[in-house]
């Protein structure tokens, strides 16, 4: 048994992580749709995929490029998504992965 000093010291809170982080990404992976809060506590709408129980965002800009891929390549099965910059300078690049 534990006591809430260990509680605390041992707590990370829950944080989305964001699908850059990820080595591939299939795109037969199922998505969700979440609700958040941001600092003003107005709340907005994001999706996620769950991969071994860790939520990873998905930014409207990757889908969008990811939609312009399939275009281009309609039996498309795997993506690679790259992330530079922080906050709302991020920008992503959404790669083929054969």
């Amino acid at each position: 048994m534990t006591n809430l000093r260990e509680e605390a010291k041992a707590f990370e809170p829950k944080k989305t992580l964001n699908v850059a982080d990820l080595e591939a990404l299939s795109l037969e992976t199922k998505i969700e749709d979440r609700t958040g809060k941001d600092k003003e506590g107005k709340e907005f709408k994001y999706k996620v995929v769950v991969i071994l129980g860790e939520d990873y965002r998905i930014p409207t800009s990757v889908i969008e490029q990811i939609q312009a891929l399939l275009d281009a390549v309609p039996t498309l099965k795997t993506v690679k998504v790259n992330k530079k910059g922080e906050g709302l300078a991020t920008r992503y690049l959404v790669t083929q992965v054969e």
